[in-house]
């Protein structure tokens, strides 16, 4: 096992965390930059981590119907969020996951239905959701995604939170 599969905490333990985690600790919302273990002092502020599918798949490759299954658990959890106002999409796959939580909670999708994109934004309802290519090794290893770009995204995903609005 790996990563969130062998620590039990998502993005704790490999790459793609040391990726996510440097990254919000250089936009002040994690206490450090790196997280190995679930009891090694990370904190994160201002932001929440979580999965549209909340458990690893083999090969970890969830399946459509995987994300359906989750569902009802990631509409519970945002809606439990209720200060939340910025959803960060970590690739296409939560970007759908994402949009498929805000209509569940009763968000028109606006037509046409948002692209997904690295830095696309989209206003639904009270929450904007902004895309960001996954830090993956396939993306981070091939400079897809480097640490300038996500650092960018996170950045405005960050300000929008903090004032609300869409800027294109």
């Amino acid at each position: 096992m790996n990563g969130g599969n062998r620590t039990g905490r998502i993005f704790t333990g490999d790459s793609s965390g040391d990726f996510l985690w440097a990254a919000l600790h250089r936009a002040g919302l994690a206490n450090q930059p790196t997280s190995v273990r679930a009891d090694d002092g990370l904190r994160a502020s201002r932001c929440w981590v979580t999965a549209a599918v909340k458990c690893a798949p083999p090969g970890n490759k969830p399946l459509p119907s995987e994300r359906g299954n989750c569902a009802p658990y990631l509409v519970r959890e945002l809606a439990a969020l209720d200060q939340v106002r910025v959803v960060l999409a970590l690739g296409a796959f939560a970007w759908d996951a994402a949009l498929s939580t805000l209509a569940a909670m009763g968000e028109a999708t606006p037509r046409p239905r948002p692209r997904f994109g690295h830095g696309a934004a989209a206003k639904i309802g009270r929450w904007t959701l902004v895309g960001s290519y996954h830090p993956s090794q396939q993306n981070t290893f091939t400079g897809k995604l480097t640490p300038a770009m996500f650092d960018a995204v996170v950045r405005r995903a960050r300000e929008l939170a903090e004032d609300g609005a869409v800027r294109p």
